[in-house]
């Protein structure tokens, strides 16, 4: 294997081809940066948070892969994963992890204490996540804890103190959200995890997957109108909200066949809400800076 043909397989092992994992867990971070800086945070900090996102969800799928690197090769989606193929050893994998952690670990060095505290709770989620397929049936749970963990240390980052309730609020939502989207992950699998023993919430669920996910996609509406409310965002924001309780009931749409190639449109789908909350803070903010 020549040098480019190598880093092409890293590149794979850490899904930099396919980034909407990394637009997904930053969409939170963003919200969060901005609501605990009220606008724009400072550009080191987003430097840092992006980077860190980056980094970290790269990390994530090197341990993900290694973890599962007996099972991947029996799902029609994931078999041609570097480390089912063998083009990469779970040595290498474990390898890609520990750096790119140390990495991110090195950008959050340039905040605060308090952030570098939070930080550890980070790398324990991140670093579980994985193998807690093997012991319970709520993965895509543990899953929202690690992405929603960026909520609170963006907070700290930017304030150096203990996240105020609307980060926690935040936290929930984040985590609820993640539930959503990877359980419309985890129905793309659903048939193939079954018969290797792997769990999930797609499978925990069963025929009431669309009830429940339905059910805490309100519960993700909920929280962003009741944070909006909490913060006074305006107008713009609500706008925002219909526009995101439209996009929840078209991924609805789609899952309600459980047809795997639409259910992870459905979960793709989800990159479009995050931004549109994003976009609805935005311009919120800038709406009321005019007034």
């Amino acid at each position: 294997m020549t040098p480019r043909e190598r880093l092409y397989e890293y590149a794979r092992l850490t899904r930099l081809d396919r980034p909407v994992g990394i637009y997904l867990l930053l969409w939170p971070t963003l919200w969060a940066l901005w609501i605990a800086a009220d606008g724009l945070p400072p550009w080191h900090l987003l430097f840092i948070f992006v980077a860190g996102v980056t980094l970290m969800r790269s990390a994530g799928c090197a341990i993900n892969d290694y973890a599962d690197r007996h099972f991947d090769a029996h799902v029609t989606r994931t078999r041609d994963r570097p480390l089912a193929i063998g083009s990469i050893t779970p040595r290498e994998a474990l390898a890609v992890f520990a750096a790119l952690c140390l990495a991110a670990f090195v950008l959050v060095l340039f905040t605060n204490p308090l952030t570098i505290a939070f930080s550890v709770v980070a790398v324990l989620l991140a670093g579980t996540y994985p193998f807690s397929k093997r012991f319970h049936h709520f993965p895509q749970v543990h899953l929202g804890a690690a992405f929603a963990w960026a909520v609170p240390m963006a907070f700290t980052a930017v304030n150096n103190e203990l996240p105020p309730p609307e980060a926690w609020l935040l936290f929930v939502i984040t985590l609820a959200w993640t539930t959503v989207y990877d359980t419309f992950y985890g129905m793309v699998d659903r048939e193939d995890d079954l018969k290797i023993g792997v769990k999930s919430t797609a499978i925990a669920f069963g025929e009431l997957d669309r009830a429940i996910t339905g059910a805490l996609q309100v519960m993700v509406w909920i929280g962003l109108f009741l944070l909006g409310r909490n913060l006074e965002f305006g107008g713009v924001y609500m706008a925002g909200l219909a526009v995101v309780a439209a996009l929840m009931f078209y991924q609805q749409f789609l899952i309600a066949e459980r047809e795997p190639a639409d259910c992870l449109r459905a979960f793709r789908n989800n990159h479009y809400l995050g931004a549109v909350v994003m976009l609805a803070m935005i311009g919120d903010h800038l709406w009321r800076a005019a007034a």
